[in-house]
């Protein structure tokens, strides 16, 4: 798999980065399957610069605050009115009321709201399902609204992805023996951080070294948050390869 970094600006697109969004690719049938996981305020554009819109093959979304999924409204001006035609019924995985709420969100009716564009599914907590070469499992987390991790397999190796939550052991256990963990790290350690919201650098760090995980990647970092610090908090509980990710950087996995 290889992973490209759109955006990883936490809660609100920062003067280095969009916010969350994440592509994933692997050969397919004779060519690549693109996978857009997440894809919030701001990330529409940095897209652009790595594929044609034409080329998303499937969205994932983790949750529906704006960080994550508002710019699959630009993504839907692309299909309707693009003078080559729409795009294709794209499949969407999401939480539930994904179609009803990106609807509102545009200002659409529900019926038929975006799903000329988009083929809505709702995830099955839990249960892994297949989107293209890729194994895909979402497993719902601590946040104020409906939101999953999400475990993606190929090839025998695995990327979790954190989406956002507060510390939680379902992620220790979602990340057993994954290769990569992507993880949100939105606090400091030093902070007097509100509960069931979002992670601090050691808390990844600490899901991290109780995973065995291969490699630790540090997303979702807020414009005031001081990134070296949540770098240090993260490898003080892992002392395994982390860094802090950055718009435009890739990974192969």
């Amino acid at each position: 798999m290889r992973l490209s970094i759109i955006g990883c600006a936490g809660s609100f697109p920062g003067p280095d980065s969009p916010a969350s969004c994440y592509l994933l690719e692997a050969p397919f049938e004779g060519r690549t399957f693109r996978l857009v996981v997440d894809l919030g305020s701001g990330a529409l554009g940095g897209l652009q610069r790595v594929i044609d819109l034409r080329d998303i093959d499937a969205i994932a979304l983790s949750h529906l605050h704006a960080d994550h999924c508002l710019d699959m409204c630009g993504l839907y001006v692309a299909s309707k009115y693009h003078p080559d035609g729409v795009m294709g019924s794209v499949p969407v995985f999401g939480p539930t009321q994904t179609s009803a709420f990106l609807a509102r969100a545009y200002g659409l009716d529900e019926d038929p709201g975006m799903t000329n564009e988009f083929d809505f599914a709702t995830w099955t907590p839990s249960v892994p399902m297949q989107i293209g070469p890729f194994e895909v499992t979402a497993v719902q987390v601590d946040h104020p609204v409906e939101a999953y991790a999400i475990k993606i397999m190929h090839d025998g190796k695995t990327l979790v992805y954190s989406g956002d939550t507060g510390p939680t052991e379902i992620l220790a256990e979602l990340a057993q023996g994954a290769d990569v963990f992507l993880s949100e790290a939105s606090y400091v350690e030093s902070g007097n951080n509100p509960p069931n919201l979002h992670l601090t650098g050691a808390n990844a760090g600490d899901y991290a070294n109780r995973g065995r995980v291969g490699r630790l990647l540090l997303t979702h970092i807020p414009a005031w948050t001081d990134r070296a610090e949540v770098l240090a908090d993260a490898k003080g509980a892992f002392d395994g390869p982390t860094e802090l990710v950055s718009a435009g950087s890739t990974f192969e996995i």
